[in-house]
């Protein structure tokens, strides 16, 4: 077995005692292999150990090594998670499954243009800066409905969940916490959240989807 297949056992029996702990079926915990700086042999060894999720943070990156790992693995759903550009909208669209971080008005414009041109349309979580952190993406948790329902109305983006990362020095739980609310509230079925560090807190506050890279790859270099 590679250490990437053990550490993907690891994880997922942590992921499914963590959703045992608050009576809810791992079944409904997807784990995001997040394979950003990871070449494709290692993507491979996850793969052959029956990971099919898998998260990018840049588009370049992911146009280098996913168009021939999804030829061999058509079952692939690969996620945008890291900040978009909007000069890079047509290629997201073109290459990824899901769209994990949608978090202004002038992305969203152009992810809903970029749709028409592509005729794909992967579905789209807002990302939420829950910490309200300056240096990072994501609406403020305030104008977070409001920009939920302009992705929705004004843009039509296929809007299905949110998304956020807590800061590093708090508790993450508290902001887990108002992630799911924001999305109860807003009829979104799809929280994706938790990284790591504290994947098996956030499904215990309700992730749908984490987000786990060095827990599967270990550290980068």
């Amino acid at each position: 077995m590679s250490d990437e297949a053990a550490n993907l056992a690891d994880v997922r029996a942590r992921i499914e005692a963590a959703a045992r702990a608050v009576e809810r079926d791992v079944a409904a915990v997807t784990l995001v292999a997040v394979s950003k700086t990871h070449g494709v042999d290692r993507i491979g060894a996850l793969l052959k150990a029956g990971q099919r999720v898998f998260g990018e943070n840049r588009v370049q990156e992911a146009e280098a090594k996913f168009p021939a790992l999804k030829a061999a693995w058509p079952d692939i759903e690969l996620h945008l998670i890291g900040p978009l550009q909007t000069n890079k909208a047509r290629e997201a669209v073109a290459l990824f499954d899901v769209i994990e971080s949608v978090d202004r008005p002038k992305l969203a414009a152009e992810l809903a243009k970029a749709m028409d041109k592509e005729g794909r349309r992967p579905p789209c979580y807002v990302q939420v800066n829950t910490g309200e952190e300056p240096q990072k993406a994501g609406v403020w948790p305030a104008e977070a409905d409001a920009f939920i329902a302009a992705c929705r109305d004004e843009h039509g983006l296929p809007v299905v969940g949110v998304m956020c990362i807590p800061p590093a020095d708090e508790e993450p739980a508290l902001h887990f916490a108002l992630l799911a609310k924001i999305a109860a509230r807003n009829g979104l079925a799809i929280v994706s959240m938790g990284m790591s560090a504290d994947y098996e807190t956030a499904v215990r506050c309700g992730a749908t989807h984490v987000r786990v890279g060095s827990a599967l790859f270990g550290a980068r270099g």
